[in-house]
């Protein structure tokens, strides 16, 4: 894949930026190294690796989920909401 300056502005709408006139060129080198990198990495032949979610062997321990409550922490994030209720944030209501 080529990057150019007509696909810098295709990706430039897509992504809502704006990219500076003086910062094209550059821009458009380092997509093109980023591009090279993951052509580089299509050519690996994964045919016989199997597809994992964890690099930890085993999978991941579990722990205890234990609730742990703090007054302290609750009073302070609450103190810094515009409006609470009963140790809860109070937020206007969006659905009917």
């Amino acid at each position: 894949m080529q990057i150019d300056d007509k696909l810098l502005t295709k990706l430039e709408k897509l992504s809502a930026l704006q990219i500076d006139a003086n910062k094209r060129e550059e821009t458009i080198e380092e997509l093109s190294k980023i591009v090279q990198f993951v052509e580089i990495l299509n050519e690996l032949d994964l045919r016989e690796e199997e597809a994992t979610f964890t690099t930890v062997k085993g999978g991941t321990p579990f722990r205890e989920d234990a609730p742990s409550v703090n007054p302290e922490v609750i009073q302070t994030i609450l103190a810094n909401a515009p409006k609470t209720e009963n140790g809860y944030f109070v937020v206007p209501k969006i659905i009917e």
